[in-house]
């Protein structure tokens, strides 16, 4: 454990080499999983997090206050939690933010988490919005790895209520296109540098990826309308989450999309997007 904790501080301290506007966040991010490791998850997601901040756990959104105990007692010989940046971006108004990248549990690799940063009145950064997915990380670049930085949107909506009226837009008409054939309607505002994280295959980046990836989906979705999330007062990044329902094997399944959409020349492009699956309905018990 101190072996990785090292690791990670490592990758703190390498942090300002990134480009100036998202080193902050990725920063931020590093500091985070350095406390993850010496304060305990509780504490470590507690501090660091807005007090309304989004988690889904147990197949419902929820707040970091809500799922996180104040008073869990740090255990030192409990399984490392690990995490680290690969990929980040920032949004032309340098006010929110995300990183995303590997998690490692007791030194084996456990998928990605997806974060999202909002920087506070002191100038210090909190995240609004953590989460994880099982897509698979064994072959992504390790803790002291610099991340891939998504290029700064140039041009943004009017306001961030606009933003987020427009991007609520599109995901209306993603509903209805993926209700009939989710590969093609995914296709149609996928950007070509983003992320598609569909477990349990690795990260889809771009587009000749993105094929496969949705073939692993089922061949459509029921989306439900955006729940929740949050636009950048620059009008050009925006972070969702809402409910999701489908059919595998004939057995009916539930869980919830997050995304993230930037504003491009052409339009709202989506350039991350996940599903995390409900818990699997707990077995009767017996008579």
């Amino acid at each position: 454990m101190r072996l990785l904790s090292a690791v990670v501080a490592l990758g703190l301290m390498a942090a300002p080499a990134l480009a100036q506007d998202a080193a902050p966040i990725v920063a931020a991010e590093r500091a985070f999983a350095v406390d993850g490791l010496t304060m305990g998850v509780d504490a470590s997601f507690l501090k660091w997090a807005e007090p309304d901040a989004v988690m889904i756990a147990g197949g419902a959104p929820t707040t970091v206050t809500a799922l996180m105990d104040p008073n869990a007692v740090f255990d030192p010989e409990a399984a490392s939690l690990v995490w680290w940046p690969n990929w980040a971006g920032i949004a032309r108004s340098g006010e929110l933010g995300f990183t995303t990248g590997g998690v490692e549990v007791g030194g084996e690799r456990r998928g990605h988490y997806f974060t999202i940063w909002r920087r506070q009145p002191d100038g210090g950064w909190r995240w609004v919005y953590d989460g994880g997915t099982g897509a698979a990380s064994a072959g992504v670049p390790g803790p002291d790895s610099e991340p891939v930085i998504l290029p700064t949107a140039t041009t943004g909506a009017a306001s961030p209520e606009a933003a987020m009226a427009e991007v609520r837009a599109a995901e209306a008409a993603l509903a209805t296109a993926a209700a009939t054939d989710q590969a093609a309607a995914h296709l149609s505002v996928l950007a070509d540098d983003g992320r598609l994280y569909v477990a349990p295959l690795a990260p889809a980046i771009g587009r000749e990826a993105y094929a496969e990836a949705l073939a692993a989906w089922p061949a459509t979705f029921a989306f439900g309308p955006t729940l929740g999330g949050g636009a950048s007062e620059g009008g050009d990044l925006v972070w969702t989450y809402g409910a999701a329902t489908w059919t595998r094997e004939g057995q009916e399944r539930a869980g919830h999309y997050v995304r993230l959409w930037q504003h491009r020349p052409d339009g709202w492009r989506l350039v991350f997007a996940q599903l995390l699956p409900n818990p699997p309905p707990a077995p009767p018990a017996e008579a």
